[in-house]
């Protein structure tokens, strides 16, 4: 079983040592799986976090650059993947994956949308971003979903002042959330199994992505005052200042695409309202694991716990207010580092166990096959990891982490015109250690260099420092031999002999 929760932060977890979250179903998994602590999504936003999850390729490979860039049909996929194995993977939710459109005839609806389904998912209760089969579910239960999405997650009844954050709920209940209906489909599903035989599910689960609004109890769970302190500069202004960059993307922010009753840009918000609006996430990831724990028991009344595989993790992760920021993108830790825990029944020497080694979302992929009896192809970018499953620590392991981000608009040119660059400039590429981050760009857009051991927060840029000029240039040439060591082998691993193909020849996923 696969479940992603949306826009989860790697430190959001009280498994992981969060001071205020409490997270008790998922902590309830790593007790009987390994957390995974330093696990980081490999782009952002959705639809490229989740090309890399699903195809175990970094964006240099699979291209997907931004959410409705379609991914190519020659990759395989997890579950392509899974369905060569015997599994009919089922998908209760959603994969943000726009489709190959040399595939499709001209007027196919499907190109229209980046919310496809990844290829090879049989689809169970698909919830996209209109969210109108959880809204007929409401209505059946009396509920006025005349709003629609996203304004039936406005507040009700707010008494509050003009302009702050509320805490006020929405119109649906606890139970009535979209995590809730699905589920509840997934429930209902897995009761339909037969006995022994084999199943795979995909949840994917919408919250803790905006709106940020959660029902009762959850709104009030937690105290805004309550938190670790925001990493920024002393104002937006100055975070703007320090590089071009940032500046564009924190002016690009608006208010409303994180609550739908507000206006104005989010670095307008105030400190207090920044904290009431994190207090509400976190309301949210508890009521994500809420139903985690129905899952759970789903499973264990089906008789399946013993025997099942679940990875719990997310696509990205969230701002939450970090540099006067909110959602995911650009180059800080915030929006990369994501939760991970692998709970395999068969392993159980390494249940409760935490590990402290860099892990990336191509290696679930690899990992899932080597789970489940398959085997993850060489030309694959990740690396399974059930060595750690076992108990054991590969010497060999990776030293460092990477991600890509890619801010171009090819229907827009926003980001194009703003830079004076084209399509092609607008990207990133970080390469980070425990002690050091660098962060390339195209387009002629300055470096950046990050001291993590004195500068946790990210806010010294040390590019242009003459005492750090050595080490930039030697993680700059570490990641060029990253870049070249890992782009696309699907073909670059074979050889034509005399005596026919030597090698691995990576398959087109749709032969």
């Amino acid at each position: 079983m696969l479940i992603t929760c949306d826009q989860w932060r790697g430190d959001c977890l009280s498994s992981a040592g969060h001071p205020v979250v409490k997270t008790p179903n998922a902590d309830a998994l790593a007790a009987e799986g390994v957390l995974f602590k330093r696990h980081y999504g490999a782009a952002a936003p959705c639809s490229p976090a989740r090309a890399c999850l699903y195809t175990g390729l970094y964006q240099m490979n699979n291209r997907v650059c931004r959410n409705g860039t379609p991914l190519d049909a020659r990759h395989g996929n997890i579950a392509l993947h899974a369905r060569g194995l015997g599994y009919d993977p089922t998908l209760f939710g959603y994969t943000d994956v726009s489709l190959d459109p040399r595939l499709l005839a001209p007027g196919d609806p499907r190109l229209q949308s980046y919310e496809g389904v990844l290829p090879g998912f049989t689809v169970r209760q698909l919830l996209p971003e209109h969210q109108k089969q959880w809204l007929s579910w409401l209505k059946l239960r009396g509920i006025d979903v005349s709003a629609g999405s996203p304004d039936i997650h406005r507040p009700v009844n707010d008494g509050g002042a003009a302009g702050a954050v509320s805490y006020s709920p929405p119109i649906y209940s606890r139970d009535e959330t979209p995590t809730a209906f699905l589920t509840s489909e997934f429930t209902r599903w897995l009761g339909e199994q037969e006995q022994d035989a084999p199943w795979f599910a995909h949840l994917s689960f919408i919250s803790p992505h905006p709106p940020f609004i959660v029902p009762a109890p959850y709104n009030t769970l937690y105290d805004p005052a309550d938190g670790p302190a925001f990493h920024r500069a002393a104002s937006w202004q100055e975070e703007a200042q320090s590089h071009p960059y940032l500046a564009y993307d924190i002016g690009q922010q608006k208010q409303a695409k994180f609550r739908p009753d507000a206006r104005g840009k989010v670095h307008d918000w105030s400190d207090d309202d920044f904290r009431r609006i994190r207090a509400i996430y976190y309301g949210m990831i508890s009521e994500v694991d809420a139903q985690l724990g129905r899952v759970w028991q789903a499973v264990k009344a089906a008789g399946a716990w013993d025997d099942t595989i679940i990875v719990l993790t997310s696509d990205h992760a969230e701002m939450m207010g970090d540099h006067f920021m909110l959602g995911k993108g650009g180059y800080f830790d915030g929006s990369y580092h994501i939760p991970l825990i692998i709970r395999d029944p068969r392993h159980g020497q390494a249940a409760g166990d935490s590990v402290d080694r860099f892990t990336e979302a191509v290696d679930i992929v690899p990992t899932l096959l080597d789970l489940l009896g398959g085997d993850a192809a060489p030309h694959l970018d990740g690396t399974s990891l059930k060595p750690f499953l076992s108990g054991g620590s590969p010497a060999d392991w990776r030293d460092a982490v990477h991600w890509e981000f890619d801010f171009r608009s090819i229907a827009e040119g926003e980001a194009e015109r703003h830079f004076g660059i084209n399509s092609r400039q607008c990207n990133l590429a970080v390469i980070r250690t425990e002690k050091l981050k660098y962060v390339h760009f195209s387009g002629g857009l300055p470096p950046l260099l990050f001291d993590l051991e004195t500068d946790p927060g990210e806010l010294n840029n040390l590019a242009k420092h003459p005492a750090y000029l050595g080490v930039r240039l030697e993680f700059a040439e570490r990641l060029l031999a990253w870049r070249a060591e890992h782009l696309d082998q699907s073909l670059a691993l074979a050889e034509l002999t005399e005596h026919g193909v030597v090698g691995h020849v990576a398959r087109a996923a749709s032969e």
